[in-house]
């Protein structure tokens, strides 16, 4: 086949495919409940499997974004799920690889058809900074879009996001952030410190319940916020493989790069520790995410969980971009599959 003819023949394809493609909504057909979507399920280290943290909550075919790391509107975009029909996003903390694709989240959901109403970006205090510094950035973007469609398709009224700050008061540890259509959200404290203030989020409905945890280390207070919580997904690191990356690092004399390594391991779980806070709290299914270092290869996914499996009896996942956790109501178990090539054209 030459090349021409072949040209001609992709033509065709994409073209026979690109309206299915186009109108594809695989949140419609979600069945009725709590459906999580793991957008990015690594860190900032750099790895080819797994972007920066981000997860979609969806529920009555609204979407609340869970953090947005570097990539993740173009993770959502593969997975199909319409910018439009974001609801809100909520930030456990301001780490550079949880709001580092905040605003270009914002940028497809702005020229999104229907929406008459700004992102509303929802976090404990420093949320306005973030966001008030990213709407400055994107300024100048924002008037050349304007310009360029027409205010009827970039509207500069609503292309800048807005902030909505809660603190969580010192006598706490949890809070209701949002409740509307059936669907409450709790926000509680978790310990990432020196990072201050830093959550995780518990999202009731119907019934089932989910709880993402941020970043954290084993902490009382995510357990006593994840009771009988359906599922919860917890970041977690393997120290093993992150001290021979550090010994790696310093043998090639990259003493800086050794020494963050070794910093990293003092402010999440491992996946041992993940798996504890899990049955102590009797949560249904546990999903690994945030995953440091990177497991290039299949075989270190086990050293990673370690004894985690005996820890926790129940299903046990180490969570990948595009993986899709359902929990449909009337029910008590929890469905996986994976968005990526869910819909016409996949």
């Amino acid at each position: 086949m030459s090349l021409s003819l072949r040209s001609r023949v992709s033509l065709a394809l994409i073209k026979k495919k690109l309206p299915d493609m186009m109108s594809a909504d695989p949140i419609a057909d979600l069945a009725e409940g709590l459906h999580v979507a793991i957008v990015g399920s690594g860190s900032p280290l750099p790895d080819v499997k797994r972007g920066n943290p981000c997860a979609a909550v969806m529920v009555n075919g609204k979407v609340y974004i869970v953090d947005a790391g570097e990539g993740s509107s173009e993770t959502l975009n593969r997975m199909r799920i319409f910018p439009g029909k974001i609801e809100a996003v909520l930030m456990t903390h301001y780490h550079s690889d949880h709001i580092g694709g905040l605003a270009s989240v914002n940028l497809q959901r702005w020229i999104a058809e229907e929406i008459t109403t700004p992102m509303r970006v929802i976090g404990p205090p420093g949320v306005e900074r973030v966001v008030n510094g990213l709407n400055e950035a994107y300024a100048l973007d924002s008037g050349y879009r304007t310009a360029h469609h027409g205010e009827a398709i970039a509207d500069p009224a609503i292309s800048a996001m807005v902030p909505e700050t809660f603190h969580i008061p010192d006598d706490q540890e949890s809070m209701v952030v949002l409740e509307e259509d059936g669907l409450k959200v709790t926000a509680f404290v978790v310990d990432h410190s020196p990072v201050e203030p830093a959550l995780g989020y518990r999202f009731d409905y119907k019934g089932r319940s989910a709880v993402i945890s941020g970043d954290t280390i084993y902490t009382q207070s995510l357990v006593n916020a994840s009771k009988g919580a359906d599922l919860l997904i917890h970041d977690a690191l393997s120290i093993e493989l992150l001290n021979m990356v550090a010994e790696a690092a310093a043998g090639a004399g990259r003493k800086a790069r050794s020494q963050i390594m070794i910093d990293v391991g003092d402010y999440h779980a491992t996946a041992p520790q993940a798996a504890d806070a899990a049955r102590e709290a009797g949560v249904g299914a546990l999903a690994i995410t945030h995953i440091v270092p990177p497991l290039p290869l299949k075989g270190l996914e086990g050293v990673f969980l370690a004894d985690a499996p005996e820890r926790f009896k129940g299903p046990l996942w180490l969570a990948r971009d595009g993986d899709l956790y359902s929990l449909p109501t009337g029910g008590t178990g929890v469905e996986r599959s994976n968005m990526f090539g869910r819909g016409p054209g996949g």
